[in-house]
């Protein structure tokens, strides 16, 4: 039984608990077995937990749903006091700075009974949508190994779609759930803004970008943690509505005949999507039809804006800026461009050349925009749907920030994060899911042919994650996923 969890999400792996198959004790080492194993060839794992995973394991309530389950933080977001906390910087690693604190979110999921036996790898700050930071490495794609994972949870979805564990912790800002999902074939669903509390260190950052869940291999799995961690904390500086029922009550729950709009072509002026995004979107759009679902070409109008995507980078790089002057405070000694990579201080610099006037507006549009979105369901629209991203899991280095024009890297990420980084500015919820493969021998890799997965992102109304997962599950059982292994998975 052993050998068998590899294949396992978290929710069949708790069932073994709670049927006395197997203790939260032989969970926590078989999963320690499998990250000793893979993370030589992967670096998803940089901080090993193993022995506060064994604790964990041990004191987990009786009656938890992941009753002992193994599970990874990334090292960003979500924390336990005392515990490393570096965000992919340099300066916090070679500072050995530990979290002041819990956050409440990773209460919650201590409460829910996972065991984190470690944490995984991030790009600094979370900048990038690849995690290849210069003080810990690249994280390497488990479907291709000369293939980036995502970012900013491209460690979380590495280790999740190897099989070193069944669930791990992600957050997500312009996309960093649904990147590394649709890059390692995996479930991420980013929840409605403030669906998740991120306190008591963050309220609304960044204005409301960002968001917490986890990557995992289900649907199943994705709405049992949803139901887990949702809901608001003491100091919220606002909530999401709460569900009408639990989650999990969806998964069987028929989506009826849903009106979707399609969008296959970029969101972002003068930007290139590659065919096989576009085919993936197309191929769930007949999927969906054949579903039962009315799926129409859907022009994405206003959304398509220059002028919009400046507006992100204004709140993007004030939150870099923000981020500096904190860690600055909390060292005892100011941050500069030697501390930091190229990347950050250029964002960083930004933040701080525009002025107060610049950022409020650079909101304000945008929550004009969350109207605007918000209008497309007014009128009729269930679902949008369209490729989660620009372009397959492009090469390791392709966001390299250390020619002469650092912001380059940012701006290549553009391709990538096309579909995404929007609705973290509008707020809805979306999800990403492994429904299209590139055939063999189309994507070349370094290490030669490789067979990539390729994920397609829904996206419903504010607060509606309900229909997202209807619709998810439908997806799922009528295309299943969870056979697929990629070359570098756990035995």
């Amino acid at each position: 039984m052993i050998g068998e969890l590899t294949a396992l999400d978290a929710t069949a792996q708790a069932e073994l608990v709670s049927d006395g198959d197997l203790t939260p004790a032989e969970l926590v080492e078989s999963a320690i077995e499998r990250i000793e194993a893979l993370n030589p060839q992967l670096n998803a794992v940089i901080h090993e937990l193993f022995d506060e995973g064994r604790a964990a394991a041990e004191a987990a309530p009786p009656d938890a749903p992941f009753r002992g389950v193994p599970f990874l933080l990334k090292d960003l977001g979500a924390t336990f006091a005392g515990q490393p906390n570096h965000l992919g910087m340099r300066v916090l690693k070679e500072a050995g700075f530990r979290a002041p604190m819990d956050t409440y979110l990773a209460q919650r999921f201590r409460a829910a009974g996972f065991a984190t036996i470690g944490k995984t790898n991030t790009p600094e700050l979370g900048i990038l949508p690849t995690t290849e930071p210069k003080a810990y490495g690249a994280t390497r794609n488990p479907w291709d190994t000369e293939r980036s994972s995502g970012g900013s949870s491209g460690g979380s979805a590495a280790a999740v779609a190897s099989g070193m564990v069944p669930v791990a912790h992600a957050n997500d800002g312009g996309g960093s759930i649904r990147i590394p999902a649709s890059e390692c074939g995996l479930v991420g669903l980013k929840p409605t803004r403030q669906r998740i509390s991120e306190g008591p260190l963050m309220g609304d950052n960044m204005s409301g970008l960002t968001v917490e869940l986890v990557v995992s291999r289900t649907v199943r799995d994705t709405a049992a943690i949803l139901d887990a961690v949702e809901g608001p904390a003491p100091g919220d500086p606002y909530v999401a509505p709460r569900p009408e029922r639990p989650y999990v009550e969806e998964l069987d729950a028929s989506p009826g005949n849903l009106r979707i709009g399609l969008v296959d072509r970029a969101l972002d002026p003068g930007t290139e999507i590659d065919s096989v995004c576009v085919e993936a979107a197309r191929a769930a759009g007949e999927l969906l039809e054949g579903l039962g679902h009315e799926v129409e070409q859907f022009d994405p109008g206003p959304l398509a804006s220059a002028e919009l995507i400046d507006a992100f980078i204004v709140r993007w790089a004030a939150g870099q800026a923000a981020g500096l002057q904190q860690f600055s405070t909390q060292l005892g000694r100011e941050i500069g461009a030697d501390d930091v990579e190229p990347l950050t201080w250029a964002l960083a610099e930004e933040g701080r050349r525009r002025n107060a006037g610049e950022y409020l507006v650079a909101v304000g549009m945008m929550q004009a925009l969350s109207r605007v979105v918000a209008g497309f369901y007014e009128s009729g629209i269930d679902l949008l749907l369209t490729p989660t991203l620009g372009e397959p899991p492009p090469p390791l280095g392709t966001f390299d920030d250390s020619g002469p024009e650092p912001m380059a890297a940012i701006e290549r990420a553009r391709k990538t994060a096309n579909f995404t980084a929007l609705f973290n500015s509008t707020g809805q919820p979306a999800i990403s899911l492994p429904l299209y493969w590139s055939e063999e021998g189309t994507t070349a890799g370094a290490s030669g042919a490789s067979v990539l997965p390729i994920g397609v992102q829904l996206v419903a109304a504010y607060g509606r994650e309900d229909t997202l997962i209807r619709v998810a599950a439908q997806l799922e059982q009528a295309k299943p996923w969870a056979d697929r292994r990629p070359p570098v998975f756990a035995t």
